[in-house]
């Protein structure tokens, strides 16, 4: 009796391997920046798909992401900034084909600690001097940003350089994609940078909106003046309306057109980020949803599997809509 049932155990453990084995999924992984707007989609799809469809959630970071998806190991990789020429090349040469889908909008924020008292706001001039290679070993203390500004040093919390974040932040700052000074603390997990801006009253630094929402009560937002206009704060309402220049950008996830052509639950996944009903989700971890336009746009793109991209690297200030409708390149 107890053979019987040992062998009925055994049985029972391979055919539910099997049945789990057997389960539709959807490979995502990318930019830390994306990641809260990819884990909330993929529990909300999982429980609606329950049994039939999951979606599992990488955080390999932008640069990270598109080397895994351009080998083509995953299905869907999120970025924060554009793909670049060499992940295309990448891409290339291992016939992998994409569309390209922007997901939200972001307003990357620039934080100081709450103890920080004596900056109110920072103009893109300023944020310049800090960031710019010529600041090495020169521009060390906070004094020699603003006159009135203490003598104190001058702390730099950063994305890491394979971040799509520390790209568009140099695009927009420096004026140079990929081009900073290299004595910050950088990391690729932005709840690091938090910690580290908030626990010290020198420091500054930048990240994703969502991450200075859930951690309001550690940091304080610093206002950003771009072309002499009045500093504006980062916020869903700030990025929503293009009132936060230069810092306001859109996030994306890329697709392998394979992926799309031939795995009818990826485009399931896909066409439930762009209902209408889940912009509540991108806002609820502190993006900006996309608007009716957009999101049209973007379905075009999929229905029409209109591959390439729109972009030659980072591009500050840019209207989606614009860039969905642009001849792409590949």
């Amino acid at each position: 009796m107890k053979k019987h049932l040992l062998i009925g155990a055994v049985l029972a453990g391979s055919l539910t391997a099997q049945s789990a084995y057997a389960v539709d999924t959807v490979q995502v992984d990318g930019s830390s920046t994306v990641f809260p707007v990819s884990e909330a989609m993929a529990e909300e799809f999982g429980n609606a798909n329950r049994g039939e469809i999951r979606v599992t959630v990488g955080l390999s970071g932008t640069g990270g992401g598109f080397k895994k998806f351009c080998r083509g190991e995953t299905d869907i990789t999120g970025a924060s900034r554009p793909i670049r020429p060499d992940e295309l090349e990448q891409c290339k040469e291992n016939g992998i084909k994409f569309l390209e889908l922007p997901v939200a909008m972001d307003a990357l924020s620039v934080v100081v600690s709450p103890k920080n008292d004596w900056v109110d706001y920072l103009t893109v001039e300023e944020l310049k001097m800090m960031w710019e290679p010529e600041a090495q070993g020169k521009i060390n203390n906070w004094n020699q940003i603003r006159d009135d500004f203490p003598d104190r040093e001058l702390v730099l919390y950063g994305a890491g350089t394979d971040s799509g974040t520390y790209d568009y932040f140099t695009a927009a700052v420096v004026g140079k994609e990929h081009s900073s000074r290299g004595d910050f603390f950088a990391s690729e997990d932005d709840n690091v940078l938090v910690q580290g801006v908030a626990n010290n009253t020198n420091a500054l630094g930048f990240f994703g909106l969502a991450y200075f929402l859930e951690n309001t009560d550690k940091l304080k937002a610093v206002p950003i003046s771009w072309k002499g206009k009045d500093a504006v704060e980062p916020s869903k309402e700030t990025a929503g309306d293009g009132e936060y220049q230069p810092l306001t950008r859109p996030l994306y996830y890329y697709a392998n057109i394979e992926s799309v052509n031939n795995k009818d639950y990826v485009v399931k996944f896909i066409e439930f980020i762009f209902d209408e009903n889940n912009g509540e989700l991108v806002s609820e971890v502190g993006y900006v949803p996309l608007g009716e336009r957009v999101r049209d746009a973007a379905l075009r793109v999929v229905a029409d599997r209109e591959n390439g991209t729109a972009y030659q690297g980072s591009e500050v200030g840019v209207d989606v809509v614009e860039t969905l409708n642009r001849k792409k390149h590949y």
